[in-house]
Formats: structure tokens, sequence, C-alpha cells
């Protein structure tokens, strides 16, 4: 059901990532720009894609790195399901499946982010043993951008 993706399957992992662009509302990248960008990523030995459902209906991304603080880590970067597909368990097989990726490479810890606006994400990776985590002073640890 969940397969890593080859450089094959570039087109499949990019109509997906579009999707979820356009699920967000959003219109840039552009098309063009993900499906250069799938191929890129494609090509980096610290990225990978899995596609669920046959033909694939979900995708998660995830990014390697390694680390001071643990033997490695992992960002799931993105993760997204068709709208037919959702509620069938392929959310919650990606990211075990990354999990399973993850400890293949070594990695001690798993990362992601996810917006709160966005409640069924949120309760699967609740679900899954993601939490908001404080360390000593206190405080909790907070995602934090800035677009250059």
């Amino acid at each position: 059901m969940i397969h890593l993706a080859t450089p094959e399957d570039a087109a499949e992992v990019a109509r997906l990532m579009i999707g979820f662009r356009d699920w967000w509302g959003r219109t840039e990248p552009s098309d063009e720009a993900f499906h250069a960008g799938v191929v890129r990523l494609l090509g980096d030995p610290d990225t990978e894609f899995l596609l669920g459902g046959e033909p694939p209906v979900g995708v998660c991304q995830v990014r390697y790195r390694p680390s001071l603080w643990t033997a490695g880590d992992c960002w799931l970067e993105d993760i997204f399901v068709e709208d037919a597909a959702r509620g069938s368990g392929l959310g919650r097989a990606l990211v075990e499946a990354s999990f399973e990726r993850a400890r293949a490479r070594g990695c001690s810890r798993i990362e992601l982010d996810v917006n709160e606006a966005n409640p069924a994400a949120l309760a699967l990776y609740e679900s899954l043993g993601f939490s908001t985590w404080s360390e000593p002073p206190g405080g909790r640890n907070l995602l934090m951008r800035r677009l250059l």
C-alpha cells in the first residue's frame, strides 16, 4: 500500500503536492515549479517521498539531517491525502511508514509542523504520539519562520 517513490514516480508526486497546494487555496508555487522541485528532491539522498494507494492518492515527504543532539533527525515536511481517501487510514499509514524509514536511517527523533486550523491533522499526529514540548528552564518550544 505504501511505497518509496522513485524518479519514475515524479509526475504522481508532483500531482499530489499540487493537490496539497490547491487544498490550502494557494496558487504558488506554480505547477512547473512543483514538477521541477520534485525531480530535484527525488535526486537528494536526504529527501524521500512515500506514496500510498494504487494509483497513489496520498504522499508524505520526509527529510533527514544529522544532529549533535540525537543520532539523527527526520522532518516530516508534507503529508497529503486526496479528499476521496480521507478517513481510510492512509494518512496514518503514511506517517507510520515515515517512522519506519526514519528508524532505518538511524534517526531517533521525528518532527513536523501542523496548522491549528487543520484539526484532523492535529488529531492524527497527537494520536501517533506527537506533542508540543517544554524544556528547562520552561516554556514551550515554538516553530519560527523568516522568509528570505
